[in-house]
């Protein structure tokens, strides 16, 4: 493990040139070849990032993440604005209804929450900008409070949309799907990285069955509300959109903008938060609204709680017992469960953006485990780079490389050069 303090300099430089490399004039791609477009949720943190050396392409990146807005208010997962025959599945596999082609699901609500961040830097230079995409956001979250709630939880449609794509919390529905009837394909992330890094077949099997599904119904959403077998009831879709309620709000009140929905938005997922705790498991935890059956799985997600101020319950003993399993940030998937691999994507490994939301939580809860955890984080880009993730028992790189959250998030939060204030206004 490299010396932090000897490569701060260099470490800044390089997450400012991986960013500036995956800058496509206005949107930036998560990284070349394995992400050839732009992500919802990498994209927020990608604006954070920007913002620290350049605060006007921070701005921009929202701005563009917003124009690829649905009518119905939502904002897609993946918008295709230059198709690239490396990644699969395309726009024609999607066939969504938006403005620019894109997939037919979202992802967490993490843009308000850093366009809060940008807009800090520098109110006055942010003013007019956020004043334009406050109604998008508002629409954007008004679709989530129609579309996706059970109980007042907010549920996912599909595994890409949570973010957390193979992680075990979704084995028990994807396996009462029968995938019958999609056509071949042939899988290009393998192609990038090592298999055993990526969702089996089997996964992505039923990830394609689910796509089939909202394309052949032009993604009508009172349809799929009534007919996709996979719809859970998720931390990361519920704490990062009532974190998202709280700082839209914060943003109204200081624009002076009509903030009138968010407070029982916020009253309604503060009650809904309470149907995912799993008290068996003394963590928050996804259920299956489909069955009500429990995952049953402590994942990073469940860290969120601090991050949405709710109340954390016995969440810290969950907390302190995986972090006693690893080295470095916090594991994806119980390290003690059987289904854990360091290195597969979402069922084990580290990755830093996720450490940055819970220390962010644990910050604001006044817990030392915030500082710890921006710590831990530091040490293993420093010593590892700015992989998509890492495994969390050695800190070994794993994913796609020179990837642009990690480098977002080194230089807005784990530099230590960020923390010292660098960037304040």
């Amino acid at each position: 493990m490299k010396d932090l303090s000897m490569d701060v300099d260099a470490l800044d430089a390089e997450a400012e040139r991986i960013l500036r490399m995956n800058d496509r004039g206005g949107y930036s791609v998560p990284t070349a070849g394995l992400y050839p477009y732009q992500w919802n949720w990498d994209s927020a943190f990608a604006a954070y990032g920007y913002a620290m050396f350049d605060l006007d392409r921070g701005w921009r990146e929202l701005e563009v993440l917003m124009a690829g807005q649905w009518p119905d208010g939502m904002v897609p997962h993946i918008q295709f604005h230059k198709v690239d025959p490396s990644y699969f599945p395309g726009p024609d596999i999607w066939g969504g209804v938006g403005p620019v082609p894109s997939s037919g699901i979202s992802q967490p609500a993490i843009a308000a929450t850093m366009a809060r961040l940008v807009y800090e830097l520098d109110p006055h230079a942010g003013a007019e900008r956020m004043r334009a995409l406050y109604p998008k956001f508002i629409a954007w979250h008004r679709w989530f409070m129609d579309w996706r709630l059970d109980r007042d939880a907010v549920c996912l449609t599909h595994p890409w949309e949570a973010g957390r794509d193979n992680a075990p919390d979704w084995d028990g529905p994807l396996a009462r799907i029968d995938p019958s009837g999609i056509a071949p394909y042939e899988r290009r992330d393998t192609g990038h990285v090592d298999p055993s890094m990526r969702p089996k077949k089997a996964d992505y099997d039923r990830y394609l069955w689910l796509v089939k599904q909202g394309h052949d119904c032009g993604w009508d959403q009172a349809h799929l509300r009534e007919v996709n077998p996979f719809r859970m009831a998720d931390p990361t879709m519920h704490f990062t959109l009532l974190r998202a309620h709280r700082d839209l709000m914060w943003l109204g009140e200081a624009l002076g903008l009509d903030t009138s929905p968010l407070p029982d938005w916020i009253a309604q997922l503060e009650a809904g938060a309470e149907t995912l705790w799993n008290a068996r498991l003394g963590a928050y935890d996804c259920r299956d609204t489909v069955t009500g059956d429990w995952a049953d799985a402590v994942s990073n997600a469940a860290f969120l709680c601090w991050y949405a101020g709710v109340d954390p319950k016995t969440t810290a003993q969950a907390y302190a017992r995986v972090q006693s399993k690893v080295q470095f940030g916090v594991a994806s998937h119980d390290p003690e469960s059987p289904a854990f691999e360091p290195k597969r994507y979402w069922r084990g490994p580290t990755w830093a953006m996720m450490n940055m939301l819970i220390a962010m939580g644990l910050d604001d809860a006044g817990r030392p485990e915030g500082a710890e955890l921006r710590a831990s984080t530091a040490r293993l880009i420093a010593g590892n780079g700015f992989a998509e993730y890492f495994d969390p028992l050695t800190g070994a790189p794993a994913g796609g490389k020179d990837f642009t959250w990690t480098a977002a998030i080194w230089l807005g939060w784990a530099s230590p050069k960020a923390r010292r204030g660098r960037w304040a206004a």
